[in-house]
């Protein structure tokens, strides 16, 4: 118990830059006490002490703002930064070396017992704010952008961003080469954009055919420069024939 304890204070202590001291760490990081409310909580629970367990865990949500459910599975490593108003649901997992910020939802969608809740694989980094929601697996070395909310399996090596959540593979060297958690949230895809761009691009390539067809069509009609559209008529129909006429005006379309 004691090694697993001195074990949780040197993870804080190596992560967070603006610890100074190891007494600090122990008095001063709500993180680190909901993850030792957990751990007693969840011994609980599995000795199927069902009610003392949520007694623990409540006891946990009130002195660190932090609401862990006694019965998620949370391996080595985990670091919950600042943490406040963080939920981790009953049937969520966690592998190891896990990064949450403050605000993050691990989360159900349904009322079915059961797995209901994600599963986070070794190394993901979850920025602040971002809900991750249903019984879905977030890939290892994954990275999810603050606010996000993801709905969808994500693959090991990527980064999500949006509403909903868009996953993209990294474009650098794997994140399991790097010593240190993956924190760069700055530099994050802005998949909004790209589609946005990308549809520009789709858009101008439409008007550039659209131009070379207008330039081809002939005979064009003109009123003050614009054009009104091509009559496909046939020489050979009487004017004075309504039914045709009608059949004429048809024809005249809008470029």
């Amino acid at each position: 118990m004691f090694k697993t304890l001195r074990r949780d204070i040197q993870v804080y202590s190596e992560r967070d830059p603006a610890a100074r001291s190891t007494l600090e760490v122990i008095l001063c990081y709500p993180g680190l006490h909901a993850l030792w409310f957990h751990r007693l909580s969840h011994w609980l629970w599995l000795h199927q002490f069902y009610l003392l367990g949520r007694f623990i865990s409540h006891l946990g949500r009130f002195f660190t703002g932090i609401e862990i459910h006694p019965g998620a599975q949370i391996g080595p490593g985990l670091v919950i930064d600042h943490g406040m108003a963080t939920v981790i649901g009953e049937t969520a997992e966690i592998g190891a070396n896990v990064y949450l910020y403050h605000n993050v939802t691990l989360g159900g969608v349904d009322l079915v017992k059961g797995k209901r809740h994600p599963t986070l694989e070794d190394h993901v980094v979850v920025g602040a704010g971002a809900q991750v929601l249903g019984p879905i697996r977030i890939g290892a070395y994954s990275r999810i952008g603050a606010n996000a909310v993801v709905v969808k399996e994500v693959p090991p090596d990527s980064v999500v961003v949006g509403i909903p959540g868009r996953a993209r593979a990294r474009n650098h060297a794997k994140a399991e080469i790097l010593s240190e958690p993956d924190l760069h949230h700055n530099v994050m895809h802005d998949t909004t954009m790209e589609m946005i761009q990308d549809l520009k691009g789709r858009m101008a390539v439409l008007e550039r055919e659209l131009f070379v067809l207008r330039e081809i069509a002939t005979p064009m009609q003109y009123v003050n420069g614009d054009a009104l559209g091509l009559a496909l008529l046939d020489d050979d129909v009487a004017d004075d024939d309504p039914v045709d006429n009608q059949a004429q005006q048809a024809l005249l379309f809008d470029i």
